[in-house]
């Protein structure tokens, strides 16, 4: 899997590092840290461009070909937090880098308009290519599409957890990640989980979701009838009372 990245942002940045994990990632824990993510796989190695563009653009970008950069061959591009105009252009990088898949996940409300989503979406799958647009990116789940699918397979997407308890059912007392937010807040919550008492997950996962922090927006998105960064909280806790209730006590 060869993978090119465009971001602007505090979020495409996380992403990027949580892919390549550098033992420097994740500070969340402070002088506490207890390298918990150093078994972790590094996917550096599939990494083979990231393109940080610049938040002062134009308001409106007649010329999107000056605005983005030449890209070599790589099986897919993930787009986060770029400019509409600029992400409007994909398919110009798709065709001329082989690209056979497109991630753009969607963290804040602006990002990919419903509306341009559906022109990226039908212009790329009469490309052949395949396309997501999770809103957030932790909600991306197996799609039956191979190229995207094999970033789930790889732990990036909806978070999944197995969590081990005390013989008395009231402590957990291991908190494995099988699968992390494309962000890496799913390691940071398991720390926190750890040792914490059962009747307590809602406030520890709350607590730790934001202390993270998630980057999800909070200004309300339409679709969702809600803020993204609920949305993310959903999710996460979702994953923490699956883990729990598919626990053997």
């Amino acid at each position: 899997m060869r993978i090119s990245i465009l971001y602007t942002g505090e979020f495409g940045g996380k992403v990027v590092s949580n892919l390549v994990n550098p033992s420097n990632f994740c500070i969340s824990c402070g002088d506490l840290c207890d390298k918990c993510r150093g078994g972790r796989t590094s996917f550096g190695d599939m990494v083979y461009e990231i393109h940080e563009l610049p938040t002062e653009l134009p308001e409106f970008i007649e010329e999107p070909e000056d605005f983005l950069p030449e890209m070599g061959v790589c099986d897919l591009i993930l787009a986060m937090g770029i400019h509409p105009d600029l992400l409007a252009a994909l398919p110009i990088l798709v065709e001329s880098t082989g690209a056979k898949a497109v991630i753009i996940p969607v963290e804040e409300p602006g990002w990919a308009p419903l509306g341009l989503q559906k022109q990226l979406k039908e212009t790329l799958e009469s490309m052949g290519v395949e396309c997501e647009f999770p809103k957030p990116f932790c909600s991306l789940e197996m799609t039956g599409k191979p190229v995207i699918d094999e970033i789930v397979r790889m732990g990036f997407g909806r978070p999944e957890l197995r969590i081990e308890r005390s013989r008395n059912g009231k402590i957990m007392t291991r908190v494995e990640v099988l699968r992390d937010a494309p962000c890496g807040c799913t390691w940071f919550v398991a720390k926190k989980l750890k040792w914490s008492d059962v009747a307590d997950y809602k406030e520890t996962v709350s607590e730790a979701h934001h202390a993270y922090p998630c980057t999800g927006s909070m200004d309300r998105d339409a679709e969702l009838g809600d803020t993204i960064l609920h949305k993310a909280g959903y999710i996460i806790r979702e994953a923490v009372e699956k883990g729990m209730a598919a626990v053997q006590l």
